[in-house]
């Protein structure tokens, strides 16, 4: 069927703000599927609330709206738009609901509007439980025993006739949300009361627990004909029992027999037929290891994170594909874009292996539970491809940048026999380094495989690793030769150089001369979607040992290495992957070759179709290096991939890559104490008053001088890891312990801390002019770290004079670090005073949202003039660029409920997940929309908590006194109440935790509270009680506040709540509309 001539014009649904369990895999399919549709010259209107995507660029869609997802945004922009069809699979689970509660309403078929790619019939098969259930009865495939409640009493009946354990899933909720495996009836009601509270039709699925048996999906494609196709198979290396998002997933595959592969891709097709799907779908089994017994654990009728897994595995464009059957073509009519020779309906096939591994944010949380369960916990995760698992494994290992590179990296050599055999039962992220210390000491593999229930291959493949660790230490040992077979071997399983070199005593130079000597290097392979029976005409490669290379050295055009970000992680989000595409694209207009280095299946930057070339590799020296023997590019850009890029400039230097853009010694100079106070001297420009330690004793002593309080932080990082505001010498104590288990080379920095206002500035420097796109400033005051404060374009309350000061002060310092590219500076401005907090002179999170707001192309530009265009040359007038006409709020996003036993109060250390946009035409509108756009929609109960650390009290009574006004009733502890109500502001003194009940606790748990404000007191002596509080609010859903300035500007949206808004299509946003606010305009509001 060709293509249904009645779509012309298509609203998108975008996925929203990063959080747990919806990443950057929807912004990759979302964008992945607008441009396949535009490529069929349908308009495309595109809604969605996160402006740090590809998504959201101006490029990918005609018409753009960064609004926030609710019904009354989409309804507005239904009316504002009139487009003919809807696409909701695209955008995980938010995308979905929102279609759903605009099917159910009856708006689409008031408007004429279509849902396409799936419809609302089949979506609630798949989603609504129930009658999910009675579709797979009625095809007779299995399901686990269930029964669905809506309240705690009946859900513990059922729970007891099924018999514990039992698994409680929340209907229509993300990543597992509210869910969890019950033991016994009080864990389950626990579960039930937050389960029922997330779920968006307050229902829970009780069912008879399955853990233990093994975890496969089938990722399938069905079109509107009816043809149906398998893309991938996968397999959990852990069982049931640990959400897919955070297992170890191997593709295809690798422990199933022939006829058990056949019969659950039969389910599969099945399944996808019945419920009538046209486009992607995922279907998730558990599968009895010792029969052929096995059942449906659930189906995605939407692209999903095991579909960026699987099109980045086989190279099969699943979003694309998706997107062009929903316009109602059918699979054998659309070209497969890698071979370009075949089409749709050939299934991938795949000669390799893929492994992926998830990135835990536990390095973010360290009171955090670590333990791995139904609800999922990693923030990004890392792909990696090999001739055998052995080596895919080892690759993804060292691809996740925690520190790790082998099975070697957490020492279990301290427990005893008895204390291992407990501890193999624990599922954490560590999990796999028990198994090896298990092997090391001989323990049989059914013992093994017998408390994990990982299957006997798989630990079979690590006793393979651990034997070659034995092989190598005996090297070390003087009993053995490395002979160039053992040399050949351990490579061929991926042992990195580094490795190698440190069980056998033998330098890494050494090593890698015997290697080149022997011949021992690494070779490319192509990803080609068909096992090499068709040629594929996108080079799309994998490294292994031992085998021929398939990378054609290029010649003709300049070459340029581009690095990305490697995996997602909070403090490294997807903004630095918008900066790694955008950078490639605006190389390739110049005229370059363009080649990529990344290992995240979930972005944009690994698309089979951004760059010349892609290399899926893990971002370390060696593994780099292999590449630029056989690639020879004529440069680098590290400015673009983040901390992971910037790590790599000085191997890049050894292989003799030059650095495009500024010069590393230059980055370097940013990074020192001690040579960027010389540059900060020279420039005559202030800086907090601070000192370079190494030591407890000298930090006690320098904190001392400059007195407290004082920031103190590792030098080189990102996202403010290991900073932490210290008040007295304990906290300094506590704090350095915590950096020192980060393993640190560099030095510790300790500064005077100054309260006042924080400004950002992103910059783009030729060598001699400067352009400034636009100044920000943050809500929260310093010692919030910038990416978990609200930020505001244009800055709103400072004079012209701080004006002036911070664009005289960035001109200085770019020229001083001779940038060329993008430069990010803090400022913090204290009445006339404008100090500098830090400089990096690459690109950084903000990059996106101001590119977005002042229509100003910011990755672009800098790559021009990388390449050595000049500022004025690409037309625009150096210094500040007028500001846009609109007011824009970044909002940050925060995934505390999925984190157990995470502390939520904000502080230096970065710990939200993403962010989204608010923009308008006034500061109370864009307010409001932002904190729309989080999720905090308020009022609903009108209570609140306040409570308040001395020092700020006075400051809260007004803030007090305006949500009083709007209708609040307050609660307070004692000193908060007393101060309110002497100043007149009506407050309800509550009992403290360890009181009697009713204390504080039981308001938070009785599901009353829309809002607790709670200011802990600093320094690491936090009450524990505040934590408490703070977790337990978390979990029940209130939402918390950790400084008085997101308090007042929250109150300030609520004062405004508009009652229609505007909404912006930031596609048309140029960069000419004069609009100044007037001063002390907002002063006024706030």
């Amino acid at each position: 069927m060709p293509k249904n001539p009645e779509i012309k014009k298509v609203l998108v649904l975008g996925s929203g703000p990063i959080v747990i369990g919806q990443a950057a895999e929807f912004d990759y399919a979302g964008t992945q599927a607008c441009r396949s549709l535009k490529e069929e010259g349908i308009e495309v209107v595109l809604l969605n609330s996160n402006p740090a995507t590809i998504m959201t660029d101006k490029d990918i869609a005609d018409r753009v709206y960064i609004e926030p997802l609710t019904v009354e945004v989409v309804e507005q922009l239904i009316l504002k738009e009139k487009p003919d069809s809807i696409l909701p699979t695209l955008g995980g689970q938010a995308g979905l609901n929102l279609a759903m509660e605009l099917e159910d309403a009856g708006f689409l078929e008031k408007h004429n509007v279509r849902l396409i790619g799936t419809t609302a019939l089949t979506i609630k098969k798949a989603e609504d439980r129930e009658m999910f259930k009675e579709t797979m009865e009625k095809i007779g495939e299995p399901v686990a025993p269930s029964d669905i409640v809506e309240d705690v009493k009946h859900g513990l009946e059922v729970a007891a006739q099924i018999g514990y354990p039992v698994v409680l899933r929340p209907a229509y909720t993300l990543g597992g949300s509210g869910g969890g495996i019950a033991q016994n009836p009080e864990q389950c009601a626990e579960i039930l009361e937050n389960g029922l509270r997330l779920s968006r039709v307050g229902q829970v699925l009780v069912e008879r627990c399955i853990a233990g048996w093994k975890e496969i999906e089938y990722e399938v494609m069905r079109d509107g004909a009816g043809n149906v196709i398998t893309v991938c198979n996968m397999e959990n290396l852990d069982p049931v029992g640990v959400h897919t998002g955070d297992s170890i997933v191997v593709a295809p595959s690798q422990t199933l027999g022939d006829k058990e592969y056949q019969m659950l891709r039969t389910s599969a097709l099945n399944i996808i037929s019945e419920l009538g799907i046209t486009g992607g779908c995922n279907v998730q089994y558990a599968l009895n290891p010792n029969s052929f017994e096995y059942c449906v654990i659930e189906v995605n009728p939407r692209v999903s994170r095991s579909s960026a897994l699987a099109s980045k595995a086989t190279g099969y464009p699943i979003a694309k594909v998706a997107a062009k059957i929903a316009l109602g073509y059918t699979l054998d009519e659309i070209k497969n874009a890698v071979t370009k020779k075949t089409y749709a309906s050939f299934e991938p096939m795949l000669d390799y292996c893929v492994v992926k591994m998830p990135r835990l944010p536990f390095d973010k949380f360290i009171s955090a539970k670590r333990a791995l369960g139904t609800q999922m916990k990693a923030t990004g995760e890392v792909m990696s491809i090999c001739t055998n698992f052995e080596g895919a494994l080892m690759k993804a290992i060292r691809s996740l940048e925690q520190h790790v590179d082998s099975l070697m990296s957490y020492d279990f050599t301290g427990l005893s026999y008895t204390g291992l055999v407990k501890e193999l039962e624990i599922v954490d992220d560590m999990r796999i380094w028990r198994i090896a210390e298990a092997l090391r000491r001989g323990f049989p593999y059914g013992l093994i495989h017998e408390i994990t229930r990982i299957d006997i291959w798989f630990i079979d493949k690590l006793a393979i690793l651990v034997e070659m660790e034995k092989e190598l230490k005996a090297v070390g040992e003087g009993k053995k030769e490395l002979t160039t077979e053992l040399l050949a071997e351990a490579k061929r399983i991926e042992f990195p150089d580094n490795v190698i070199s440190r069980l056998t005593g033998i330098s890494q130079e050494e090593i890698k001369k015997q290697r080149y000597d022997n011949g021992i290097r690494a070779a490319y392979k192509m990803v080609d979607t068909c096992a090499a029976e068709f040629a594929a005409e996108t080079p799309y490669y994998y490294s292994c040992f031992g085998s021929f290379n398939e990378a054609e050295k290029t010649e003709g055009r300049k070459k340029v290495l581009v690095l990305g970000s490697g995996p997602i992680r909070i403090g490294q989000g997807i903004e630095f992957d918008f900066c790694s595409v955008h950078s490639t694209w605006a190389f390739s207009k110049e005229g370059y070759e363009t080649i990529i280095i990344n290992n995240n299946p979930e972005t944009v930057s690994t698309d089979f179709d951004i760059a010349d070339k892609l290399y899926f590799e893990p971002l370390t020296p060696e593994d780099v290096e292999s590449i630029v023997d056989i690639e020879k590019p004529d440069g680098a850009v590290v400015q673009f991939g983040g901390q992971t890029a910037i790590k790599l400039t000085e191997a890049l230097m050894k292989m003799g890559v030059p650095i495009l853009g500024t010069a590393a010694e230059d980055v370097d100079a940013a990074e020192d104490r001690e040579r960027f106070d010389e540059i900060l001297e020279q420039c005559h420009i202030p800086r907090p008053a601070g000192h370079t330690v190494f030591t407890a004793e000298e930090a006690k002593k320098a904190a001392n001088a400059l007195g407290y309080p004082v920031l103190v932080r590792p030098s080189y990082v990102l996202g403010g890891q290991g900073m932490q505001i210290a008040i007295c010498d304990e906290d300094i104590d506590e704090f350095i312990g915590i950096i020192n288990q980060i393993a640190q080379e560099h030095p510790i920095l300790v500064d005077k801390y100054v309260m006042g206002k924080e400004i950002e500035v992103d910059a783009i420097c030729d060598g001699t002019d400067i352009l400034i796109p636009g100044i920000m400033q943050h809500i929260e005051r310093t010692g919030i770290h910038s990416g978990d404060s609200i930020s505001v374009y244009p800055a709103q309350d400072i004079t012209q004079h701080n004006v002036d000061t911070i664009v005289e002060y960035t001109e200085k310092l770019a020229k001083a670090l001779h940038v060329k590219g993008m430069i990010n500076i803090q400022f913090i401005v204290d009445g006339d005073d404008v100090y500098i907090i830090e400089v990096n002179p690459r690109s950084s999170r903000t990059v996106p949202y101001i590119s977005k707001v002042t229509g100003i192309p910011i990755v672009p530009l800098a790559t021009q003039i990388i390449c050595g265009h000049t500022i004025r040359e690409l037309g625009y007038n150096p210094g500040l660029q007028p500001a846009a006409g609109y007011i824009a709020v970044k909002m940050p996003v925060f995934s505390f409920e999925k984190i157990r036993g995470a502390d939520i109060s904000l502080g230096p250390e970065m710990k939200s997940t993403g962010e989204c946009l608010g923009i308008a035409k006034t500061f109370n509108e864009a307010l409001y929309k932002a904190f729309e756009g989080a999720g905090i929609r308020l009022p609903k109960y009108k209570k609140m908590i306040m409570t308040i650390r001395e020092n700020e009290q006075e400051e809260a009574v007004d803030i007090a006194r305006r949500f009083a006004n709007v209708g609040y009733q307050i609660f307070a502890t004692r000193g908060t109440a007393r101060t309110l109500n002497e100043h007149g502001v009506k407050a309800l003194e509550i009992r403290k935790l360890e009181q009697e009940s009713p204390n504080i606790l039981d308001l938070v748990l009785g599901h009353q509270i829309d809002l607790i404000i709670d200011i802990p007191a600093q320094g690491a002596e936090r009450s524990h009680d505040g934590f408490v509080i703070r977790r337990n609010a978390i979990e029940t859903g209130v939402n918390v506040l950790t400084a008085l300035d997101t308090a007042r500007a929250l109150v300030t949206s609520l004062e405004n709540r508009a009652k229609e808004l505007t909404l912006v299509d930031i596609a048309t946003v140029k960069n000419d509309k004069m609009m100044q606010v007037p001063k002390g305009f907002i002063k006024k509001y706030l």
